[in-house]
């Protein structure tokens, strides 16, 4: 018990840097490899990871025809299109930008799951932050418009519809895909993702541009085993050890560092208005949370009475 109580804590920072880092080793690794041959060795990494975590913890594989129904989807509109965009889109964006505008995911999950599920609903504090979000959104869409509008614009879009597509995938696997196994449920789509973006690849893009040196085979491996696998296998851990709520803090603690990264190593620049939305995105998440907190800090109170 006492060991958990800085295992915890320390897997926890651990998983938040690796998915904050995670923008900027995107935007390094695409300057190596193409976006599609670049995602589809990262998947295939991942799913041969996934692989033997299954193999040693015995897991089952689900092969019924709904579960495969659920891989295909998850393959082509979890993995396959909404990463391709983030890719593209960094290949126009600073790594932060990105980082930022697809913190807006959650957002999203709330709108579709009020929606679509019967037993979600709007209350105060979820319009609140709704309604700081897409403030938060105007202010950064305002430089996209008047900075480079061909390109930047374009490729925040793209960050904004992959959001989009990740949280309807969300709410679809909270109404459907409750009974499968974690590992199964990302082993057969990864595998499904890394052989769709490797034929495309193939097919499509300008293959003598790669440049597969030690730097861009790092970037690679670090994104599938520790941001992919890694994260992955102890975010599900850190389920059965901490509230939801605390889990749900990755979502804004990621962008911020992500655009520390950006900024301090990769020497990005943000415009006041950005920098404005950025702060009303996280503030919506604060306040869309805001019940959650309030739990937690009362149930810590009486704790220490």
């Amino acid at each position: 018990m006492k060991d958990n109580r800085f295992l915890i804590p320390f897997l926890y920072i651990l998983i938040c840097f690796f998915w904050g880092s995670s923008w900027y080793v995107i935007k390094l690794s695409i300057n190596y490899v193409t976006p599609f041959i670049n995602l589809g060795i990262r998947f295939l990494l991942s799913a041969v990871a996934i692989y033997i975590i299954m193999i040693y913890t015995k897991s089952k594989l689900d092969l019924s025809k709904e579960s495969i129904l659920i891989y295909l989807m998850l393959g082509i509109f979890s993995y396959s299109i909404p990463f391709s965009l983030v890719y593209f889109a960094e290949k126009t964006i600073p790594s932060s930008l990105a980082s930022i505008l697809f913190g807006t995911s959650p957002f999203f999950v709330t709108i579709l799951s009020c929606i679509f599920i019967k037993e979600e609903s709007l209350n105060l504090e979820r319009i609140i932050g709704i309604l700081f979000s897409f403030t938060g959104l105007i202010l950064i869409f305002q430089d996209g418009l008047r900075i480079e509008l061909g390109k930047y614009f374009y490729g925040m879009i793209a960050v904004i519809l992959s959001a989009f597509m990740q949280a309807g995938i969300a709410v679809t696997m909270k109404k459907k895909g409750g009974y499968l196994n974690p590992l199964s449920m990302n082993f057969i789509p990864t595998l499904i993702a890394g052989i769709i973006l490797i034929l495309v690849g193939l097919t499509i893009e300008n293959l003598s541009s790669n440049k597969f040196s030690f730097e861009a085979i790092l970037m690679i491996f670090y994104l599938a085993v520790f941001v992919t696998v890694f994260n992955f296998t102890v975010y599900y851990w850190l389920l059965k050890k901490l509230s939801v709520v605390i889990l749900s803090f990755t979502s804004f603690i990621t962008p911020v560092i992500a655009v520390l990264i950006g900024v301090l190593i990769g020497g990005e620049k943000l415009s006041k208005n950005i920098l404005s939305g950025a702060s009303f995105v996280l503030l919506g998440l604060v306040v869309v949370n805001w019940k959650g907190i309030k739990k937690i800090y009362h149930q810590r109170k009486v704790n220490y009475l």
